[in-house]
């Protein structure tokens, strides 16, 4: 029998739900990722690819997910043990921690570099650098012995901050207060970005499909994108559903957090393709495109260093509403298993991803050399995370609700009991069983054999 006796911080509202789970779906993936994948994989047409995925297999495998936690009503890993006692299925959210856990330690350092670049924003220290002395400044700050650190530091110490003081008073909170500052900032910026000279052609780039550039990796990629965009395999979605109330609408929810989840993403192609294109930039610049190609466009707009700061605080924003859910994770793991107060499991989760995460920074200078199969740490931790853990933790979690557990369990569940009507479940578990295996599974495959697609 499942004992949901035990008192538990909760959510006190939708808003907050919403704000919370889309806020660990919104991370810096949306906004400097979605832009070039797009830009690489032929703009508009992908994004319709892309947008299919997303409600295709994005939202059945994110209920199956939101319907784990809230019946287990513990973390990633206790959720599995409660539901399913007496099986090994509960690897899969051990799998889910280990990955949040590495996933923290590679994107806190990337958050510090956010910071970094506020400052130097605010500083006017852009100003008059070429491109490859903008590649130079950055590739000297990531390799700097310090101060890398020392922002990484400061973005754990803030994401740890609002996770210690609770589920309520901490993680809604705030999260209630940075997703409509997110989507303040993003807004101010594409406004700033489709006034410029030319901007026209990024936004016909962007959504004007081209079918004649769609190949299978398309396909793959917009596939994948949907995925990992959704912070889906990682354990986040099932430890915040887990504080759900048990009247909230699982479908509905899910359906929320993937059109705000999708809105920026988006709205942050509107935000930098217009910029690129009025500038002269490829399009498929990759990841260069925010440390350096970006601080190069804002110098040559009027009042560049001000939406150069205000891009930087996006990001760091962006940044921190995914990292508040990856600690949470970790800390509500630590907590529940270990028998410990929320205070303490904060602090050793801190200091343990804090000490993984140094020396993924460092990858980038005092550790350059180290390397596993053709690795540094960083590249390590990101590939195991991104390319392993998240798809295999996905594919396991469909197959568990698809096949494991009695379809009367998860349709009481998604139906709050009979409470509310559930036409869609027969299409939402053909998807689960037999359609998201197949996708997940080719997201898998394609990560381990070809090339990462997270």
């Amino acid at each position: 029998m499942i004992d949901n006796t035990s008192p538990r911080d909760s959510f006190g509202s939708k808003f907050g739900i919403i704000a919370a789970a889309a806020g660990s779906a919104v991370g810096l993936g949306n906004i400097w990722k979605f832009p070039y994948v797009a830009g690489e994989n032929g703009g508009g047409a992908f994004l319709l690819i892309y947008l299919f995925f997303v409600f295709l297999i994005g939202v059945p495998v994110m209920m199956s997910e939101f319907a784990i936690g809230r019946k287990g009503q513990k973390n990633a890993f206790g959720s599995f043990n409660v539901i399913a006692p007496g099986t090994k299925w509960y690897l899969i959210g051990f799998m889910g921690v280990v990955a949040a856990f590495f996933i923290l330690a590679f994107y806190s350092a990337v958050a510090g570099w956010t910071l970094e670049y506020i400052i130097q924003s605010v500083s006017h220290s852009f100003a008059g650098q070429s491109t490859e002395q903008l590649e130079g400044t950055f590739n000297t700050f990531i390799a700097h012995p310090y101060r890398p650190l020392i922002w990484q530091f400061i973005f754990m110490l803030l994401t740890a901050g609002i996770v210690i003081a609770g589920v309520k008073k901490g993680i809604e909170k705030y999260t209630k207060l940075l997703m409509p500052l997110l989507l303040l900032l993003i807004i101010i910026l594409c406004i700033r970005s489709i006034t410029l000279p030319g901007a026209s052609d990024g936004l016909s780039f962007l959504f004007k499909p081209n079918f004649d550039k769609v190949t299978g990796k398309t396909i793959l990629f917009a596939l994948g994108q949907a995925f990992f965009s959704l912070s889906l395999g990682m354990g986040a979605l099932i430890t915040y559903s887990s504080y759900f109330g048990k009247k909230e609408n699982l479908a509905r929810i899910a359906v929320e957090v993937s059109l705000t989840d999708t809105l920026i993403a988006i709205l942050a192609g509107v935000m930098i393709f217009p910029a690129v294109f009025a500038f002269g930039i490829e399009p498929s610049m990759g990841p260069k495109l925010v440390f350096i190609t970006l601080p190069k466009i804002f110098q040559q707009m009027p009042g560049g260093d001000f939406f150069g700061a205000i891009f930087f605080i996006l990001l760091a924003v962006a940044a921190l509403t995914s990292t508040i859910s990856l600690l949470e994770v970790v800390v509500a793991f630590f907590s529940e298993e270990l028998k410990i107060s929320r205070k303490k499991a904060t602090l050793i989760a801190t200091i343990a991803i804090s000490f993984l995460g140094v020396l993924a920074s460092m990858s980038f200078g005092a550790l350059k050399g180290f390397t596993l199969f053709g690795k540094n740490i960083f590249d390590i931790l990101d590939y195991t995370a991104s390319n392993i853990m998240l798809p295999l933790g996905g594919l396991l979690i469909v197959l568990f609700v698809g096949w494991f557990i009695s379809s009367k369990f998860i349709r009481s569940e998604l139906s709050n009991e009979g409470t509310l009507k559930t036409k869609y479940y027969p299409i939402f578990i053909f998807i689960v069983k037999f359609i998201a295996p197949v996708a997940i599974a080719a997201i898998f495959l394609y990560s381990i054999f070809i090339g990462g697609l997270g």
